[in-house]
């Protein structure tokens, strides 16, 4: 596949890669971004005990839906602006910059006064007068790709973004849907290194939608990295046989404590490094 050197998103437009400053924290750089937290933010109790964990672990931004895009409507939707006000209050706490997801154009400016960095979900990516509306916003922007979407298109999303002017862009592999029913979803491997050669825009992975299964999800982060991630973005919960969703995929604080210290050796066969602040604990 090749991009038309016209493309914003084009390796061939620009040359060096792009690095992407949140609070700190770089992402497309030697650096490993590591963003961690549960799916949905539930409780006040919960949303604190799992950022104090993920931040003592090492993670380097902090994750959590307010709204919850959900296939079933009487599944939880997630806290809304309450939830946002707690995300704000967690980031005093921890000093972690907040990933949040941002559903539709209206949504835009009430998460954008809490939110460090605005998510597009996987259903979203190409929801086109949101991408443009989130790029107004001025914000960096993890966008997702679709679960049955290529590579282009994801390209092409990013595009519509960085053709408006924001070229804060972090893109992330998620998973797509195969005919495969043994995980969720079928995590691409081939989609890390070739975006990573077709554009300058930083690329992360998502292993726990990639595979969904609690147990598979170290391994799938780590590959991610060995392929030449800039970073992953993991659920975390306190709790997960009572998680209010994704409970399936979700890591426990030690079990993320464990995949740090398994990183913290990948991340060194491949040049790379984890937070400069991060210092590994004793092996489990």
């Amino acid at each position: 596949m090749k991009l038309s050197q016209t493309y914003k998103v084009s390796r061939t437009f620009r040359r060096e890669d792009t690095v992407v400053e949140i609070g700190g924290v770089v992402i497309g750089d030697v650096q490993i971004c590591v963003i961690a937290g549960p799916c949905s933010v539930e409780s006040r109790k919960q949303l604190l005990a799992v950022a104090h964990a993920v931040k003592q672990s090492g993670a380097t931004m902090l994750r959590g839906g307010a709204f919850k895009p959900r296939t079933s409507p009487y599944a939880f939707q997630g806290l809304g602006e309450a939830g946002l006000w707690l995300l704000r209050e967690a980031r005093e706490q921890v000093d972690l910059p907040i990933v949040t997801e941002v559903m539709s154009c209206e949504q835009i400016a009430l998460v954008a006064a809490y939110a460090d960095v605005l998510q597009i979900g996987a259903r979203n990516m190409q929801n086109y007068p949101l991408l443009h509306a989130v790029s107004d916003a001025g914000k960096p922007i993890l966008l997702k790709r679709g679960a049955g979407n290529t590579l282009h298109e994801l390209l092409m999303a990013a595009e519509h973004i960085l053709s408006r002017g924001n070229a804060q862009v972090i893109l992330c592999e998620r998973g797509i849907r195969t005919f495969e029913t043994a995980t969720r979803y079928t995590f691409d491997i081939n989609a890390i290194p070739v975006l990573k050669e077709l554009t300058h825009l930083p690329v992360i992975a998502d292993p726990s939608h990639g595979v969904g299964q609690t147990q598979h999800v170290p391994s799938i982060a780590k590959s991610a990295i060995a392929a030449g991630a800039d970073g992953i973005i993991v659920e975390v919960h306190d709790n997960p046989d009572d998680a209010l969703s994704d409970g399936a995929q979700s890591l426990t604080p030690t079990m993320f404590e464990r995949l740090m210290v398994d990183l913290e050796r990948i991340v060194g066969a491949v040049d790379r490094t984890l937070s400069p602040a991060y210092e590994p604990v004793a092996a489990l």
